[in-house]
């Protein structure tokens, strides 16, 4: 399921994006009973719950114990609440790393934080990136990653693309993860019991695999596949290890590139 941001009213949406705090909260007579952030966070608590397929302004309404009519005088509709939760779910990373031990381990307090947190929020992965929101934790995500890594002393045209690189793989690596937990609830069926039915029937169905996939079968032989951690479900443990390895192939790649560039 994918959800693109940007789909409500682009004044309203970008106004409660950017209000400054308690903008519009205030009001003469009693205190309301809702905010705009109450509301956000009861819809960030479903969707961490049950997911983003079950988010509704009914089910957010249902939380708060009010009706899904009493929302729509906070938050427009469904759109812009899902912009807002995604901005709102961002202000949860650190805004300032430190970088008294360089950029290389900057960065990789970043992506690791960065991944926990998409692991934290699977329906975040879910926020399409081609529409992105525009709000402000989006821009403090961006900048952090773009303030550590300036001090590789990188162009600005090659440093754009580092981070761009760096927020799609972490990204991807999360997903893997994110989606491995979902898979037993939506499917019915365990990771192993999943693999146990489906890499069984491989020799049945292509004896000649070794033949026909030789990279792949040397790998197997290598113990390349074996999981390290048999309590942790493969594909999570896949994600984890390609996560890991993965962040410092980068790192390395970071490196040779600055060298490259003689800065």
């Amino acid at each position: 399921m994918v959800v693109f941001a940007g789909q409500g009213d682009a004044r309203r949406s970008m106004a409660l994006l950017w209000r400054t705090t308690g903008q519009g909260e205030t009001r003469p007579g009693p205190k309301p009973a809702l905010s705009v952030d109450l509301i956000v966070d009861a819809a960030i608590a479903v969707a961490d719950a049950e997911g983003m397929a079950a988010l509704s302004m009914r089910a957010v309404g249902e939380r708060l114990g009010r009706t899904a009519m009493a929302l729509y005088t906070y938050v427009p509709s469904k759109s812009e609440l899902v912009d807002l939760m995604y901005d709102r779910a961002l202000a949860e990373l650190s805004t300032r790393h430190d970088l008294t031990d360089g950029w290389r381990a900057a960065v990789t307090a970043w992506a690791r934080e960065t991944w926990e947190f998409y692991v934290r929020h699977p329906w975040v992965l879910q926020v399409s990136q081609a529409r992105p929101v525009l709000g402000p934790n989006e821009y403090v995500m961006i900048e952090e990653a773009l303030r550590i890594l300036r001090e590789t002393g990188l162009k600005a045209g090659t440093l754009r693309y580092v981070v761009g690189t760096l927020f799609y793989f972490v990204r991807g690596a999360a997903q893997t993860v994110a989606e491995s937990r979902q898979a037993p609830a939506a499917t019915g069926m365990s990771d192993e019991e999943w693999w146990y039915a489906r890499s069984a029937l491989l020799t049945e169905v292509a004896p000649d695999f070794a033949e026909r996939f030789p990279t792949t079968a040397w790998l197997a032989g290598e113990g390349a596949y074996e999981s390290k951690d048999e309590t942790v479900p493969y594909m999570e443990q896949e994600g984890r290890d390609t996560f890991a390895a993965g962040l410092a192939i980068l790192l390395d790649g970071i490196e040779a590139t600055v060298s490259t560039a003689g800065v």
